[in-house]
Formats: C-alpha cells, structure tokens, sequence
C-alpha cells in the first residue's frame, strides 16, 4: 500500500463520516419537530434549525472539504 493510498483511504472516511453525521442531524431535527423530544407537541422552531443544520453539513460538508484537499494537494 502507498502512501497515496493511506491519505485517500482517510478522506474518504472522513467524508463518510461527515455525510453520515448530517443525516443524524436531520434525522434529530425531524424528531425534534415530531415529537415529545423537546416539549410536548415539538418544538418546529428548533427542528427547522437542527434540520438546515443537517442539510447543510450532509449537501455542502463534502464540497468543501473536497475543495480545501484540492488547494492543498496542490502546494
């Protein structure tokens, strides 16, 4: 295994990672507005919140991150 190998094995990780925890927050969002979670009834205001929170970490985390390790492979 090359080193290269070892770096893109870890990015990936990362960004299964990253994906996966948005979902989770989503996922929390929606039981936050769902649910007895927060407060009996849910609490919309707070789950919209979690859910954008979730949405944008899931959609734009990756590009990114996929951005920031395109500027650094390059210097």
């Amino acid at each position: 295994m090359s080193p290269t190998d070892d770096v893109w094995r870890k990015r990936f990780g990362i960004f299964a990672l990253l994906r996966i925890s948005g979902l989770l927050l989503f996922l929390l969002g929606m039981g936050i507005v769902f649910s007895d979670l927060v407060r009996p009834g849910g609490a919309l205001g707070l789950g919209m919140v979690v859910i954008g929170c979730g949405l944008i970490e899931a959609l734009l985390g990756p590009v990114l991150l996929r951005q920031h390790w395109e500027k650094a492979d390059r210097r």
